[in-house]
């Protein structure tokens, strides 16, 4: 029989995997926004996010009054578009925006340091209000300018005029992100990681409250000189304070030689790129978020600009990407009105699939628990973007809340 000696031997010998298993905890707990909108400081207020909701509203009543209109002008299915179109509406006008970020970077360019102080002391004010909204994002943050040497300081001198400002009118929004772009080495995370906990100490914030996200627009982050995979070692860098990793389209095509009219979320390099941060990712409880498109949906071009963007936000839903960039307000509606369509469309076969799992019944599928898993964490997220709600998933699979977040293994 294995004595204590032996014992201890074996546990030695596997002390490292160990030691690399708790790096992968698994999926985050907490609910994962279906989008990013990036807003141009100069343009950001506490009631941007209701702005854009009435604006996506009107453009909606305007060029899809019905549900069979918005079916043709997106290239949606008309079988599911009459149980998605009323919530699309409710969406716009309870909670137009999950997840938001005050933009320092591109979106903002370079101006005289009064004006980005200004400017920075005036989004913490925002960002304070924002957060008592009864149509609050779920998330809300800011896009400082990077930490290379060039930009390092105007950045960090933002973030910390943004927080002082936010503290000083009531506090920052519960879930702040601080998007980090351009990263390509893991010393920037590191850095931002020091930074972060020296504005807790500072502010007087609970520890670890101020999260990062990294954003993933060079070759540089996700392959090293060594050919090893770097986006790995960045997430780790982060020490349990990286919320996402966000895959900037324009700015990684064009570091890898894509010429203009070719660069896209189809890209096969992209395609690449973000299949990579996915595995890096995976069982961190990091999340990876899709990037955008720049085409909008803008006067005689909505109706195009909807259909490919709703191809876009299903073709990232097929391939595990369950968040991508919005940078306009007519994108919510095609955001919201794929994204709906997608989980209709898996919720009865996930749900009797969920049904015969838990019930151990016959079937011509034998689920094993790591899919019971993932169609748990399908249905889940049905209910928490608003595809559908927890009495009609009651009633498909028989299972609360509390059930499915057992299975989903949350």
């Amino acid at each position: 029989m294995f004595d204590d000696n032996f014992r201890s031997e074996i546990d030695a010998l596997l002390a490292p995997a160990d030691a690399q298993a708790r790096l992968f905890p698994g999926e985050a707990a907490t609910r994962q926004p279906v989008h990013t909108v990036y807003v141009p400081a100069g343009q950001f207020g506490a009631s941007t996010c209701t702005q854009w909701g009435e604006r996506a509203l009107a453009l909606l009543a305007e060029r899809a009054p019905t549900a069979a209109a918005l079916a043709e002008a997106a290239g949606l299915s008309p079988e599911l578009i009459e149980d998605v179109y009323p919530r699309l509406i409710t969406k716009l006008g309870s909670q137009p925006i999950e997840d938001v970020r005050v933009d320092f970077e591109d979106g903002y360019g370079l101006r005289p340091d009064a004006e980005e102080d200004e400017a920075a002391t005036a989004a913490g004010i925002a960002l304070a209000e924002l957060a008592r909204r009864p149509d609050a994002p779920l998330l809300a943050g800011t896009r400082i300018k990077g930490l290379q040497a060039s930009t390092r300081w105007r950045g960090l001198k933002t973030l910390e005029l943004l927080v002082s400002s936010a503290v000083s009118r009531g506090g920052l929004p519960s879930r702040f992100v601080v998007t980090l772009p351009k990263v390509a080495h893991v010393a920037e995370v590191q850095a931002g990681v020091r930074v972060l906990a020296f504005l807790e100490s500072s502010f007087g914030l609970a520890e670890g409250s101020l999260r990062l996200e990294l954003q993933i627009e060079v070759p540089q982050a996700v392959y090293s000189p060594d050919g090893t995979a770097a986006v790995a070692r960045l997430i780790h860098a982060a020490s349990g304070r990286c919320e996402g990793l966000h895959y900037g389209t324009y700015d990684f095509s064009a570091a890898a030689g894509v010429v203009a009219g070719y660069q896209s979320l189809e890209h096969p390099l992209a395609d690449h790129a973000k299949a990579v941060m996915q595995l890096a990712a995976a069982q961190t409880g990091v999340r990876v978020s899709d990037g955008s498109t720049n085409v909008i949906p803008f006067g005689s071009e909505v109706p195009a600009a909807w259909k490919l963007h709703a191809r876009l936000v299903q073709r990232a839903l097929e391939r595990a990407l369950y968040q991508g960039w919005d940078l306009h307000p007519g994108h919510l509606v095609s955001r919201y009105a794929a994204t709906y369509q997608f989980y209709r469309a898996q919720l009865d076969p996930s749900a009797a699939r969920l049904k015969t799992y838990t019930e151990k019944a016959a079937s011509g599928v034998m689920d094993e628990p790591a899919t019971a898993q993932a169609l748990a964490n399908a249905v889940l997220r049905a209910v928490e973007c608003g595809a559908c709600d927890e009495d009609e998933v009651f009633r498909a699979c028989g299972l609360d809340r509390s059930a499915l977040l057992v299975l989903a293994r949350r």
